[in-house]
């Protein structure tokens, strides 16, 4: 896969370094502040699709790349163990991030306080707890595939 000459996957990576982050730090806040929660439920939804198909595209560009250029294959192991559990991390996030959508209420924007939702009980609580261990986890595989990545690339 190219775009212009140029392979797909150091373009697609630069979205799942930026959109990643994004969504570990929204899902931290949503379940963490629960006066934000009525402002980040569509933001953490969004970002989570967004993150596991970006993720789920830099790993397919990724696998292309190392076909039309197999001596990068010893240098890339790492790299490409690190993609594919961050793919794998990013897809799960995403049946977490609806979970806790659904499970964790919160206040309402509005003055009178109309669309206020209660949390639903221990399934709240476990859904908080899911959604901030999906965060780290996120954060932590895109830290190992960016790194091996780097040093790949860098030496």
């Amino acid at each position: 896969m190219e775009l212009n000459g140029v392979p797909l996957h150091p373009l697609v990576v630069h979205a799942v370094v930026v959109l990643g982050p994004l969504a570990a730090l929204t899902a931290l806040a949503y379940a963490l502040v629960p006066r934000w929660r009525w402002l980040l439920r569509w933001p953490l939804l969004v970002l989570a699709v967004l993150t596991a198909a970006s993720a789920f595209l830099a790993t397919a560009s990724g696998e292309d790349l190392l076909e039309s250029r197999p001596r990068l294959e010893e240098l890339v192991e790492e790299h490409e163990e690190h993609g594919e559990l961050l793919r794998n991390v990013a897809l799960g996030f995403v049946p977490v991030a609806v979970l806790a959508a659904w499970a964790l209420g919160g206040a309402s924007a509005l003055a009178s306080g109309r669309g206020a939702q209660p949390t639903r009980g221990a399934i709240g609580v476990v859904a908080a707890v899911l959604l901030v261990a999906g965060a780290v986890a996120l954060l932590v595989t895109l830290f190992l595939a960016g790194d091996s990545g780097a040093k790949s690339v860098w030496g």
